[in-house]
C-alpha cells in the first residue's frame, strides 16, 4: 500500500492536472454580471480561443539603472544565443512548475515602447524626473531585454512584473505586491515625446484611439468619452495625475483608474478586481482571469456591440503557461515585516475588536470576503456575497467602467505595511491619511491620486475609525502595519 501510495504521488508530481482554461462552462460562469446586466461582457468561443497562437516565451535579462551594469554587459548581450525559456515537459516537481511560473510572470508581452524607451533607461534624468524606483543590485525589475535573434537586443515590457511588483526604500524586490512603477506618468512623458515627433495632432489622435476602448456607450454621460475633446496638455495631466500604485489598465479608465490589487494571498481572494468582477473557485479561474486582463480582454462584447466584430487577440498565453503562472501567485510570500507588536499595536488590536472592524475585515485573512454595493445600485444578485451596508465611497468606477459590477469587494488588510496608495482609486497615500477625518472634506487634497482635473478634492466614505481620537488612531495604525 504504501508503495501504491508512493507511486500515485510520484506520477501527480510528473503530471500535473492542468486545467483547460477556456472551458465554456466555467467561462460562463467566470464573472458576476455587470451592473446593468444587459451590457455584461461576452467573451470569444473556445474554438476561436484555442485557434489564437500561443505565446513563445523567449529567455530574457535584466535591465540595469544607468551606472548600475555590470561591464561589458551590453556587448556580452549581442552574442547571446536566443532561448526559449518555457518548456512544460521538463517540469517535473511542483518547484520545478514555480520556478517556471516565475519566469511566464517576468516575461514581457510587448517589445515595444509603453511607458519607457531603451534610451531613457539609460538615462540618470528619467529616473530622477520619473522617481522610478532601482532595486538594491541596480536593475530596474519592471522590464527586461529580449534576445530573439542573435546580435538584436529588444526592450521588453508589459510583463505581470511591470505592474504587479514593488521596490520598498531599502531596495527589497517584492515580486506580486501592489507595483510603485510610475507606469502612467512614463507614459505622460511618452506622449510629450511622441508629440514632438508626430506633431500634436497626430499624437492627440493616437491617444483618443487608445482611450475609446474604455468608452461605454450604454452610458450618456459617459466619463470616458471626455478624452475625445480633450487637448494634448489635458491628456498629459491626466496621466502625470496617476500616481504609482495607481494605473489605467486594459479594461478601466484613463480618468477613473484603479489602485493596483496586491497579489500577495491571492489564493485566499474568492473575488479578484476591486469591483468582485472575477469569481475564483480554483486556480482554473486564476488562469482564465490572467488571460483575460493580458490578452483576450480585446475581443470582449457588450450589449448592443455584441454583433460587432471586434479584433482577435494577437496571442494567448498556452494551458501549461498559465498554470505554472498561477502556482507561482499561490507561491508568493510577503517581504518580513519590520513593524514590531508593541504596546501601541496592543492598543490598536483592541480597538480593531471593538470597533467591529473584524465584521468586514475578518482574521486570519483580514477579508470576509464578501461585497459591498454602492450608492445608486441596488443589488439583484443573489448569488453573490454582498453585505447589507454601505460605506458610501466614490461609485464611478463600479459604476462606470467595464468592470463596474456595482459592488466593491471587501480588500485584505494583511501587508498594509508595504502597501499604498489606499482606496480603490489610491486617493490616500499613507495609512495616516485613510484615517485622517480631513479627508471627507471638499477643501481637502488627496495625497494619493487627485483626479484627473485636480479638481477632486475629498476622499468620501468608510468613515470607520474617522472618530477616534488621535492616540486611537495611531494605535490602530500601529496594530494594522504588523499585519
Amino acid at each position: 500500500m504504501k508503495f501504491v501510495a508512493l507511486f500515485l504521488i510520484v506520477v501527480f508530481a510528473l503530471e500535473p492536472d492542468v486545467p483547460r482554461v477556456w472551458d465554456k462552462n466555467a467561462v460562463d460562469t467566470l464573472e458576476l454580471p455587470l451592473a446593468d446586466r444587459r451590457f455584461s461582457p461576452v467573451h470569444i468561443g473556445e474554438a476561436a480561443y484555442y485557434s489564437t497562437p500561443e505565446r513563445v516565451i523567449y529567455k530574457s535579462y535584466p535591465v540595469y539603472a544607468p551606472g548600475r551594469e555590470p561591464a561589458g554587459y551590453k556587448e556580452w548581450l549581442q552574442t547571446v544565443e536566443p532561448q526559449v525559456a518555457f518548456d512544460p515537459s521538463a517540469l517535473k516537481t511542483q518547484k520545478e512548475w514555480v520556478a517556471a511560473g516565475e519566469i511566464i510572470f517576468d516575461a514581457p508581452t510587448s517589445l515595444h515602447p509603453v511607458f519607457f524607451t531603451a534610451e531613457q533607461l539609460r538615462d540618470p534624468d528619467f529616473f530622477k524626473e520619473m522617481g522610478m524606483p532601482v532595486a538594491k543590485d541596480g536593475t530596474v525589475p519592471f522590464a527586461q531585454w529580449v534576445v530573439r535573434r542573435k546580435g538584436v537586443v529588444e526592450l521588453g515590457s508589459m510583463s505581470c512584473a511591470t505592474c504587479h511588483t514593488r521596490v520598498l526604500k531599502d531596495g527589497t524586490v517584492v515580486p506580486g505586491a501592489q507595483g510603485n512603477n510610475p507606469n502612467d506618468r512614463e507614459g505622460a512623458l511618452l506622449l510629450r515625446g511622441l508629440a514632438r515627433i508626430l506633431g500634436q495632432e497626430k499624437a492627440v489622435a493616437q491617444v483618443r484611439t487608445f482611450a475609446r476602448q474604455f468608452e461605454l456607450p450604454w452610458l450618456p454621460d459617459d466619463i470616458n468619452r471626455l478624452p475625445e475633446s480633450m487637448s494634448l496638455d489635458e491628456l498629459v495631466a491626466a496621466g502625470e495625475a496617476i500616481p504609482p500604485g495607481v494605473t489605467a489598465r486594459a479594461n478601466t479608465s484613463i480618468l477613473l483608474p484603479p489602485q493596483i490589487p496586491d497579489l500577495i494571498g491571492v489564493r485566499e481572494r474568492r473575488y479578484l478586481d476591486h469591483t468582485g468582477l472575477v469569481r475564483q473557485r480554483n486556480i482554473g479561474d486564476l488562469m482564465r482571469y490572467s488571460s483575460l486582463a493580458q490578452d483576450i480582454y480585446v475581443s470582449d462584447r457588450y450589449g448592443p456591440a455584441n454583433s460587432e466584430n471586434r479584433p482577435a487577440p494577437a496571442f494567448r498565453y498556452s494551458d501549461p503557461q498559465l498554470y505554472a503562472l498561477g502556482l507561482y501567485l499561490y507561491s508568493l510570500p510577503p517581504p518580513p515585516n519590520p513593524n514590531q507588536f508593541n504596546a501601541s499595536a496592543a492598543r490598536g488590536k483592541v480597538l480593531f475588536a471593538t470597533e467591529k472592524c473584524s465584521s468586514c475585515h475578518t482574521p486570519p485573512l483580514y477579508t470576509n470576503n464578501k461585497l459591498v454595493a454602492v450608492e445608486g445600485f441596488e443589488s439583484p444578485d443573489s448569488e453573490a456575497d454582498v453585505m447589507p451596508v454601505r460605506i458610501a465611497v466614490d461609485p464611478r468606477y463600479t459604476l462606470q467602467t467595464h468592470k463596474g459590477t456595482g459592488y466593491y469587494k471587501v480588500p485584505s488588510l494583511r501587508g498594509v505595511w508595504y502597501r499604498g496608495p489606499f482606496g480603490h482609486n489610491g486617493s490616500a497615500a499613507t495609512l495616516e491619511d485613510w484615517f485622517d477625518p480631513a479627508r471627507l472634506s471638499q477643501n481637502y487634497v488627496p495625497t494619493g491620486f487627485k483626479g484627473y482635473d485636480g479638481k477632486t478634492r475629498s476622499i468620501p466614505g468608510h468613515r470607520f475609525g474617522l472618530d477616534l481620537s488621535p492616540s486611537e488612531r495611531r494605535d490602530i495604525i500601529a496594530f494594522l502595519k504588523t499585519l
